[in-house]
């Protein structure tokens, strides 16, 4: 006897965690492409490939969906930064390194880095949860500067530690936007780039040069 055939399709069950990445991916692409507003939750299931109730069950609101697309980003972001290079290196080659990283991220990432540079900047309450991610950055750059610089035998005052941080950040930030909308460009290229701008300034700052105005 010929065993019956179920004309009903069987599909695998994913583990929650699983599941949840896939929608994150499908979420971060839509609304790179069409920005919080304008992006459906029916668009983002259907690239998922699962239904509009499971994304809400899972993820929540369009609001809480974007809300944990700019947490997984700029958390991958942050580790990519953090672990790139070892805490006794000298501090241009932990900048190096770090900025090496960064860009390497948005070179691999850029509708990741479309969501939290592009998306989440102006937009209440994204605009609060994008400065935070940006503290912890300046942070962690500043960390690593002090840390590199006492290595050395050096200290420089938390201001002038935090004012080369801040302006580090907001000049990489800028340059990381260009390289996201030109994917020809080479991420480690663009790092050496930034590098040759920031550091030759940053370094004689922290050396304790400074320029002055002229007297008036």
């Amino acid at each position: 006897m010929l065993a019956r055939v179920s004309s009903t399709p069987t599909f695998k069950r994913l583990p929650r965690a699983v599941r949840e990445q896939q929608m994150l991916d499908a979420a971060v692409k839509v609304f790179s492409r069409r920005g919080f507003h304008a992006a459906s939750m029916d668009e983002i299931a259907e690239d998922a490939g699962i239904s509009k109730p499971m994304v809400y069950a899972y993820l929540g609101t369009k609001e809480e969906l974007f809300v944990a697309c700019l947490h997984r980003e700029g958390t991958r972001m942050m580790e990519a930064i953090a672990g790139a290079a070892a805490p006794d290196l000298p501090a241009d080659e932990r900048l190096w390194r770090g900025l090496r990283a960064f860009f390497g991220f948005v070179g691999a990432h850029r509708d990741g880095w479309a969501v939290l540079y592009r998306q989440a900047r102006g937009e209440q309450p994204f605009a609060g949860e994008l400065a935070t991610m940006r503290g912890r950055l300046v942070e962690v750059v500043a960390g690593m500067l002090d840390h590199a610089l006492r290595v050395e035998g050096r200290e420089v005052g938390p201001t002038d530690l935090e004012v080369v941080a801040y302006a580090l950040v907001g000049a990489t930030e800028s340059l990381a936007d260009w390289l996201a909308d030109h994917p020809e460009a080479d991420p480690e290229k663009t790092a050496t780039r930034m590098m040759n701008v920031a550091w030759l300034g940053a370094a004689q700052l922290l050396d304790g040069a400074a320029w002055h105005p002229p007297q008036s």
